[in-house]
């Protein structure tokens, strides 16, 4: 089997952590082998060579000029996704970009060009749309047993505090472009629409050091859809799940681990009355209610975002560059993407000092 030859650009935690992490594992390595790493730290160039066995480079642009390499994974900074993914795509090479595609739609639509004139794959990692979790929160819905959907809720939270780059709006940090492209790709995914949907949107800065968000209150609305309300804060102590969906006919709740889900059986509504309700004795009132017979389900999953969706990412581009399988993330949907955080940014003006 052929490998393909990888570069990667950058090795901070998903340079190294993420594409890394699985470029090293038994699966990683028989299907590419990583030729190149660029780092503008001499100590994570120096530990590139003792972990990959690769050429090395400073500047990622020399790392450009050679030949032999297939791929280019560019994890460098949020805010230079758009001119390193632009000088490699010139170079004719295949490129893999962490997220966020870039900040602006206009930048991820000249990216998109750039791939196309020189002949080349681009593909964003936006591997949680292929998470066991939502794979199977997918699978559940589209079984249609939880009825008609109503609300998706997706809460990417917990409780932390950051000091970090991605505090700065200047280096493209906040919560919006750092965590946000997971679940906004997993939202406009089940919002399944090319359309610009209706957005709300509420941006905070609570629980870091820089003048970037770390709070994000995004509710989408489309015709004929269900309302999906994502949710982003680093304040929330107590947050006990991923996903809540609420069907006409049962409920889901779900981790990134677990899964319970319940439905009643096709049950035809009783008919309108306007009528007091009454007991058995047939004058006492009752309350409208009825019984019904709930299938539950607990389901267990095994496989995350950091290990089993990286594998079957790789996995995918390597069938698609060898044997022209369809690329499952393609670029043209995270432009849409791209476009809602736009906004939401319009809708939220935070003044940039750091």
């Amino acid at each position: 089997m052929k490998k393909l030859n990888v570069a990667i650009i950058g090795q901070g935690r998903s340079g190294r952590d993420i594409h890394g992490r699985y470029f090293l594992s038994e699966a990683g390595k028989a299907l590419y082998n990583v030729v190149a790493v660029a780092d503008k730290i001499e100590a994570r160039r120096e530990r590139a060579v003792k972990e990959y066995g690769c050429d090395v480079y400073e500047d990622y642009r020399e790392l450009l000029k050679r030949d032999d390499i297939d791929v280019v994974v560019n994890s460098t900074f949020s805010y230079l996704h758009y001119p390193v993914t632009m000088d490699a795509l010139r170079a004719g090479k295949n490129v893999v970009s962490e997220k966020p595609f870039s900040k602006f739609a206009i930048e991820c639509e000249d990216m998109i060009r750039t791939a196309k004139e020189n002949g080349v794959t681009l593909t964003v990692f936006q591997q949680s749309r292929i998470a066991p979790y939502f794979t199977r929160i997918c699978e559940i819905i589209d079984s249609g047993k939880l009825g008609e959907i109503a609300q998706i809720t997706i809460h990417f939270s917990g409780y932390s505090r950051r000091w970090d780059w991605q505090t700065s709006r200047r280096f493209y940090g906040g919560c919006l472009l750092n965590t946000g492209p997971h679940p906004m790709d997993q939202a406009l995914h089940l919002l399944n629409t090319d359309d610009m949907p209706n957005v709300f949107s509420v941006l905070k800065r609570i629980n870091s050091a820089g003048d970037a968000e770390d709070y994000a209150k995004v509710i989408l609305t489309a015709p004929n859809r269900p309302l999906i309300d994502v949710e982003i804060s680093p304040a929330d102590a107590y947050n006990d799940f991923t996903y809540r969906i609420h069907g006409s006919r049962g409920s889901l709740t779900a981790t990134l681990s677990k899964i319970k889900w319940k439905y009643f059986d096709e049950k035809p509504m009783p008919e309108l009355t306007l009528e007091p309700l009454t007991g058995p004795d047939g004058l006492s009132p009752a309350y409208c209610s009825e019984k019904l017979n709930w299938n539950e389900f607990e389901e267990d999953l095994t496989g995350s975002p950091f290990d089993y969706a990286p594998a079957k990412y790789y996995e995918n581009l390597y069938n698609h560059l060898t044997n022209g399988e369809e690329i499952l993330i393609k670029p043209e949907k995270i432009v849409q993407q791209i476009r809602v955080m736009e906004l939401i940014h319009a809708q939220n003006p935070l003044p940039t000092w750091c």
